[in-house]
């Protein structure tokens, strides 16, 4: 499978903003700001899916071009 740096970079990092950190998560609960915390996490995980998105267009297109 053809593949790109950025496109694996901005799959793992969505990778590890989903899954459970749970030492940061408490250190949010403990100063208050969970609430905020998590809509920092949902908002980037939003913005880095659609970089993703585009960044698989942009890479599909190149491929084809390459192709033809």
């Amino acid at each position: 499978m053809n593949s790109n740096a950025r496109i694996d970079s901005l799959q793992l990092m969505l990778t590890d903003l989903r899954m459970r950190n749970e030492p940061i998560r408490h250190k949010a609960a403990f100063r208050g700001c969970q609430p905020e915390f998590q809509a920092l996490v949902s908002r980037l995980i939003e913005q880095l899916e659609t970089e993703l998105f585009e960044e698989k267009q942009r890479f599909r297109e190149a491929s084809r071009s390459v192709s033809s």
